[in-house]
């Protein structure tokens, strides 16, 4: 099978990592992926921000569980964390920031490395808390939190698809 389309098929949430932290070329290959994300009119309105610093990591997992109203590592202990934020002022904003993920998704398995979309972006970074780390690493208020990409090596491998739910038309 074609090696793009095996990535595509095999790609899973990984939702148990190891702790080891991430080879720094694993984690710049996938960054690369997710810059050539497509994007409304090419206009690459996405930023990127990596979280391996364990003090911060606690902190996100602190404000992500938060806005479900619960206490637990919605990250999975993965030792990085890939926020995705997209420039609100341009007209596809979300559908750039999640091609974009998406990229980061299958970049990642394409290395051996587990992912998971985590959600909750948009609610946290709208927060006073959120603001205050928006401003602190330089990036302006226009921008919204799209989603986040849990990253690690897999702690027990890659486990089998689900049956695919077939919903073709093939229209007249």
């Amino acid at each position: 099978m074609n090696e793009t389309l095996n990535t595509l098929l095999t790609r899973r949430s990984i939702r148990k990592f190891k702790p080891d932290p991430i080879k720094a070329e694993d984690l710049n290959a996938i960054l690369e992926a997710g810059q050539y994300a497509p994007s409304g009119g090419g206009r690459q309105g996405n930023v990127f921000v990596v979280v391996q610093d364990p003090a911060l990591r606690k902190q996100l997992a602190k404000m992500n569980a938060a806005v479900l109203g619960k206490d637990f590592d919605p990250y999975y202990g993965a030792p990085a964390i890939l926020l995705v934020f997209a420039d609100r002022t341009q007209s596809t904003p979300v559908e750039d920031g999640s091609l974009a993920l998406g990229n980061l998704f299958n970049a990642a398995r394409a290395l051996g490395l587990g992912s998971c979309w985590i959600h909750r972006a948009r609610e946290m970074f709208a927060s006073e808390e959120g603001q205050a780390l928006l401003k602190r690493w330089g990036i302006e208020d226009r921008y919204v939190g799209v989603g986040a990409c849990s990253l690690g090596y897999p702690d027990g491998g890659f486990p089998a698809p689900a049956p695919r739910k077939v919903r073709v038309v093939m229209a007249p």
